[in-house]
């Protein structure tokens, strides 16, 4: 066969292997998202619009970063000024505030429990998990450690697809509730939506592969929050 012959075989082979690897990383990509978006279908609401009448024992707040001691960034203050008003209208009794406090100096937890009290919700009606490392861990964590069957994920509407999915998988009765301000910034908001889409591979891989976050012994502190909640509102 002529050299003339073989360069356009090659040019062939080539094309089909870039198309084959091109479907691969499709389906990879693909089949995660639409899984979410099944399992959170009809689950996610945005707070205070139509439809959004989701009640629970608990809201969990997603974490995100803070900027220092007492100081949450501004789309974590939207979460928990959400989950503020999920409590005084009583359409949950206890708050868990989950986030990363992995290295000294850093801590969401605190900050997010403190921004609770300045917006009117007791302290003990809030329990912290320190070990909320992303939203798997997050979801292990609260049905594992904190005994959590039910709850309210509060996070941007970006996000909260994924969160349900993850939190359904293992075993947590999941709904969503996203707060409208973050779309204020609609390019920052873009910018989360498209990084949710390879976001949703790690996720479908740790319920698959049902990899273990830091557990530890079992804790009573959304117990705590819920008897005290239900003693002051007489339930």
């Amino acid at each position: 066969m002529s050299a003339h012959a073989r360069g356009p075989r090659r040019r062939i082979r080539l094309v089909r292997v870039v198309c084959a690897a091109a479907v691969v990383v499709l389906v990879t990509v693909l089949a995660p998202n639409v899984w979410i978006l099944v399992e959170s279908s009809g689950r996610v609401s945005t707070y205070g619009e139509d439809g959004d009448t989701a009640a629970a024992p608990v809201a969990i707040v997603l974490g995100a970063a803070v900027y220092g001691p007492g100081d949450p960034s501004p789309w974590l203050k939207y979460r928990l000024e959400t989950a503020a008003g999920l409590y005084s209208s009583g359409r949950v009794d206890a708050i868990l505030v989950s986030g990363d406090n992995g290295r000294v100096g850093y801590d969401e937890p605190t900050a997010m429990r403190d921004y609770l009290v300045s917006q009117g919700v007791p302290s003990e009606a809030i329990a912290l998990d320190y070990a909320g490392f992303d939203t798997y861990d997050t979801c292990v964590r609260a049905r594992s450690i904190f005994g959590i069957d039910k709850a309210l994920l509060v996070s941007q509407s970006f996000h909260l697809g994924r969160a349900v999915a993850v939190c359904r998988s293992v075993g947590v009765d999941a709904y969503g509730v996203g707060d409208t301000r973050a779309t204020v910034d609609r390019g920052r908001w873009a910018r989360n939506w498209v990084r949710e889409r390879p976001a949703a591979v790690k996720a479908a891989w740790d319920v698959i592969t049902r990899r273990e976050p830091l557990l530890g012994e079992r804790e009573t502190s959304v117990d705590e929050a819920l008897a005290f909640t239900r003693a002051r509102r007489g339930g």
